[in-house]
């Protein structure tokens, strides 16, 4: 492993994760206040599990963790595991996953999220890729997300609540998702 900064190798387009913008939230949150919509904001949790590696890249596991791995399955890991010249346990393994701190991976969610979205018929705002929209029962739904957390609004409550389930069904699955709901939201601290 030669140690170079994410950076120097992965291509800024690669990386830059569309975020929604201020300007979109508040005018999101006047459109749900003046139409008296239901809101859901939910939280998915472990986000960047859920994403796959579109490439492939390796990790070296070093010390410890690499003992505890071979642990998990002697059989198929003690074949590949070898010591450096400190005598600590090595091993290189492939990710299937994103994993948290790779500068790819949040690009990574996002594309399965917005891609899950429009699957679902919604349409990505041309201007702002983190606000999608669809007509449900005649009215507009939106859903605006900022990495993993999600903002859902449709003036009738049973939109609101399917569309929640949805994401539960996608998304939570290893690890239920977090969300309130309701028309008056607030943060406590």
């Amino acid at each position: 492993m030669d140690r170079r900064s994410q950076q120097e190798y992965t291509a800024k387009s690669d990386t830059s994760l569309p975020t929604v913008s201020l300007e979109a939230m508040m005018m999101s949150c006047t459109i749900d206040a003046k139409e008296n919509r239901h809101v859901a904001i939910v939280d998915i949790p472990g986000t960047f599990l859920h994403a796959d590696m579109d490439e492939e890249v390796y990790m070296l596991l070093e010390g410890k963790i690499a003992e505890l791995i071979v642990m998990l399955d002697p059989k198929l890991y003690c074949k590949y595991i070898w010591e450096n010249k400190k005598n600590m346990p090595m091993l290189y393994v492939r990710l299937k996953k994103a994993l948290y701190g790779m500068l790819h991976t949040a690009f990574l969610f996002w594309r399965l999220l917005s891609d899950t979205l429009q699957e679902w018929g919604f349409k990505l705002n041309p201007y702002n890729k983190c606000v999608a929209n669809k007509k449900i029962n005649s009215k507009q739904c939106m859903i605006i997300s900022h990495v993993d957390d999600l903002k859902t609004s449709h003036v009738e409550k049973k939109v609101v609540d399917n569309i929640t389930t949805h994401l539960c069904n996608k998304f939570g699955k290893e690890q239920p998702l977090t969300s309130t709901s309701g028309k008056y939201l607030s943060t406590s601290a």
